[in-house]
């Protein structure tokens, strides 16, 4: 762990050190050996959120053993001291804002409850950090997302051509064995407007989650069948999200196309790639009624009354608006993390109208700077900022080694928090535990020390 404020300002404010390719002598990064395996246990079990959850905990509770058993002083042989230090100031960028926004929150009780139990996710964090800290957890680690990413993609490419998914078939089979209960209701069922893959019609996260860690499989794949294979990872993967995605997570597909593709192909190139993806986009209009229909909806946007503006983004105007309110009444720290639902009431702007969502309030702020700045006020936004400037200060000042080996893990980060999109809850239990999850692999990797070892083989 970083001991003094010389060695945080060094290492995260520089990049200097860790991220240089030269390891102290005699301090070779081990890292935990057992830790990509755990890290992608938690991936592989996000359709069966409990299970998921149930790994994180477990987790946390070996890594906070193993640290306290040996009185942290192995900390430094498993992650260097930057990387310590960067992982823990991006968790408490997210988290201490939490913490404040609750002191007044609608139910403060609550609010300081659920502070408490998200303070699960920083050990975990080390854990994360851990596993790709040296090159052998980075290959076991990035290989193996870029490999769940692979399944679920020809999983949900079979359930495009069948109607049936059949992993996500096997373990519904496997809930009712257990528990005499189908993941999903009936109803739940009949309401499917998408492709639904692993995650099943109850949960419809594919096409977000896919999206957003697509740098993963890409960068594999361009690894090992340089354009060929990123071509044909690219289209797989952009076939699955225009049919399971919602428009953001069009929107976030595309920025990795951009940021990942224009290094590799050029612009000229990745122009052609994209005007066969919008060929690709209209023909899948035309054979999938889901998909025209957001097509269709998109179109409203360019309709000169409120109200289909409002329609074309799905009731995002009004809620917006709402979190526009929450800000003005409570600027400072917000309404409390995950206290939207209960503040929307007062503060929806047309509530005497039926909602384009349905029944009941909106549930969060659907994009980021406006969660933020609803829930947890100036402070929090002032604390994210804080914590992306140190993020981007360690990328800008690590070399070409550093940066090439983190370089998925900070696409995907970057397209999952672009502020110019609308997203899920950053303060609930799976997109902000995703989130976290990449800001820990983005710590660790650029920031890890290299052993003479890896420098051989990296």
């Amino acid at each position: 762990m970083p001991n003094s404020s010389t060695e945080l300002s060094a290492g995260i404010a520089t990049g200097r050190g860790a991220a240089s390719g030269s390891a102290p002598a005699g301090r070779a990064i081990q890292g935990w050996r057992w830790a990509p395996a755990w890290i992608l246990a938690y991936v592989v079990l996000w359709p069966a959120p409990g299970y998921a959850e149930a790994i994180l905990v477990l987790g946390a509770l070996v890594a906070v053993v193993k640290l306290v058993s040996s009185r942290f002083r192995g900390g430094v042989r498993l992650l260097s001291g930057e990387a310590w230090a960067l992982t823990s100031v991006l968790f408490f960028a997210y988290w201490l804002p939490q913490l404040v926004s609750a002191v007044d929150s609608i139910d403060p009780g609550r609010a300081l409850r659920e502070a408490a139990v998200d303070l699960r996710y920083l050990p975990f964090l080390w854990l994360a950090a851990a596993a790709v800290a040296n090159e052998r957890g980075r290959r076991t680690t990035f290989g193996g997302l870029a490999i769940i990413l692979a399944v679920w993609t020809v999983d949900a490419l079979i359930q495009a051509g069948t109607g049936t998914s059949p992993l996500f078939t096997g373990i519904d089979s496997v809930k009712q064995l257990i528990s005499g209960h189908p993941m999903c209701s009936a109803s739940e069922v009949a309401l499917l407007d998408r492709l639904s893959g692993v995650f099943g019609p109850c949960n419809l996260k594919l096409g977000i989650v896919l999206a957003s860690l697509s740098p993963f499989a890409l960068y594999a794949a361009s690894k090992r069948a340089h354009m060929i294979g990123w071509l044909v990872a690219a289209a797989a993967i952009g076939v699955v999200v225009m049919l399971a995605g919602s428009r953001a997570s069009w929107i976030t597909y595309l920025l990795v196309l951009v940021l990942s593709g224009w290094r590799l192909l050029g612009w000229k190139k990745l122009l052609g790639v994209f005007a066969a993806g919008a060929i690709l986009l209209g023909l899948l209009g035309v054979v999938s009624s889901d998909v025209r229909q957001r097509l269709e909806r998109t179109t409203h946007v360019f309709s000169a009354s409120e109200d289909g503006v409002d329609r074309a983004l799905s009731g995002r105007t009004r809620i917006w608006g709402a979190a526009l309110c929450m800000v003005r009444e409570n600027p400072i720290n917000g309404v409390g993390a995950r206290g939207f639902r209960e503040a929307f009431p007062a503060c929806d702007p047309q509530s005497d109208q039926p909602a384009e969502w349905g029944d009941g309030p909106a549930f969060h702020a659907h994009q980021i700077v406006l969660e933020i700045l609803s829930e947890t006020g100036f402070f929090g936004l002032l604390m994210w900022l804080a914590g992306a400037a140190l993020a981007w200060r360690a990328w800008r000042f690590a070399d070409a080694q550093a940066r090439e080996r983190a370089r998925p893990a900070m696409l995907a980060l970057v397209v999952t928090v672009f502020p110019l999109n609308t997203h899920l809850a950053f303060y609930s239990t799976f997109w902000g535990g995703l989130t976290l999850l990449l800001a820990a692999l983005y710590a660790g990797s650029l920031l890890a020390v290299r052993s003479a070892d890896a420098t051989a083989t990296e």
